[in-house]
């Protein structure tokens, strides 16, 4: 699980576009956080912290812990809106959060294990079906990826959801049998293959 982090805004008395330029012309970010049957809480954030935050990786991912006016407020975001011209940030939603909260996140998928892979060595290619996987995980224990390991896969093998030991307390939104990634053959051999398959269509026809 990734550490929380701290961050820091100031509170904001007005909601709406005219208030959120007004923000973003003083060098901030327009945020919200909503959630935990309370009612929404406007706030501003750092640009520059929030944008190298966005672009590290993992943001939608990683449990916040907001200080607002020395308030502090644990939150995770749920989404994030970038200028489509400059891609910075424009606006923030966070969820607040309650003890023993479970959470639907995306998580990234982390492959390991291709210098040992029969089939890699062989040549064979590796093609990754599924970059993330969808999560249901407890609010404090989010994990940062999912190890899939390809070390023993041959050529034709494919590492389905079920093959994976998630860790303690996250279960999958996805069927068991989702396909996450799968070996094929070298490029060569399967150009080969269509090959020999189009030349027995056309002698059959």
């Amino acid at each position: 699980m990734s550490d929380v982090k701290h961050i820091t805004a100031v509170a904001r008395d007005r909601a709406g576009k005219g208030a959120a330029r007004a923000v973003r012309r003083e060098g901030r970010v327009p945020a919200v956080i909503y959630g935990a049957g309370q009612a929404p809480q406007t706030i501003a954030l750092d640009f520059n912290q929030t944008k190298q935050l966005i672009f590290a990786g993992h943001f939608k991912t990683t449990v916040f812990e907001i200080d607002v006016d020395g308030k502090k407020t644990r939150a995770i975001p749920r989404d994030y809106q970038l200028d489509p011209v400059k891609d910075t940030p424009v606006h923030v939603d966070f969820l607040r959060l309650t003890s023993g909260q479970k959470l639907k996140v995306e998580v990234p998928v982390h492959i390991t294990g291709q210098e040992k892979s029969p089939g890699l060595k062989g040549g064979g290619t590796l093609q990754i079906v599924e970059h993330a996987l969808s999560l249901l995980a407890p609010a404090d224990a989010i994990p940062e990826a999912i190890d899939v390991s390809v070390a023993s896969l041959s050529v034709g093998d494919s590492v389905h959801l079920n093959d994976i030991e998630l860790p303690k307390g996250v279960t999958a939104v996805s069927h068991d049998n989702l396909t996450i990634v799968t070996l094929l053959a070298p490029t060569v051999l399967r150009e080969e293959t269509a090959a020999e398959g189009a030349e027995a269509a056309a002698s059959e026809a």
